[in-house]
């Protein structure tokens, strides 16, 4: 009996475990670096990481590379952005939670409506932060600074003044 009791306590725990790594290690499409669900991995090594000028949203200078998911649509997303040293986000707001990962360089985070460099926090390489949808807040870089993002998208930047937001610049 005990012999049995054993044999379904082991099968239980390895189909409990088999779904923990499932659902804590997300199927990725190498060429598209999205979600497929199909059982795949993905890699990215620094040199890997494909960076594109934006997004749109941020100002001039910024790169970004997706390595999981879409942050326009709905559902889990990773993606890093490059920025160059100084680089500036005016104030703005997410309607969902931001949460953010410095890997290089200093994020320095302020909250609030008005952009005041001195009145921010440094994010050194390694620093995590989280911040809940809504709370106004603002950005500047140190050296050249790397960020991973991770969240729920659609991602989306809601500034205080449209008029710091680049999707209202003229053409």
């Amino acid at each position: 009996m005990n012999r049995i009791l054993l044999l379904i306590a082991l099968t239980f725990f390895s189909a409990t475990l088999a779904l923990s790594q499932e659902m804590n290690h997300p199927a990725t499409d190498e060429k598209k670096g999205t979600n497929t669900g199909a059982g795949e991995m993905g890699f990215y090594s620094t040199a890997e990481v494909k960076w594109k000028v934006g997004p749109a949203s941020l100002p001039a200078g910024a790169k970004f590379a997706v390595l999981e998911g879409d942050p326009a649509k709905e559902g889990p997303f990773v993606m890093r952005l490059w920025l160059p040293d100084g680089f500036r986000v005016q104030p703005h707001t997410h309607p969902k939670v931001e949460r953010v990962t410095v890997i290089s360089g200093i994020f320095n985070l302020g909250m609030g409506k008005k952009f005041d460099q001195l009145a921010t926090r440094e994010m050194t390489a390694g620093t995590f932060g989280f911040w809940p949808p809504g709370m106004s807040h603002f950005a500047w870089a140190r050296g050249e600074t790397v960020l991973q993002l991770h969240g729920t998208g659609p991602w989306i930047i809601t500034y205080v003044n449209p008029a710091d937001d680049p999707r209202n610049a003229k053409k």
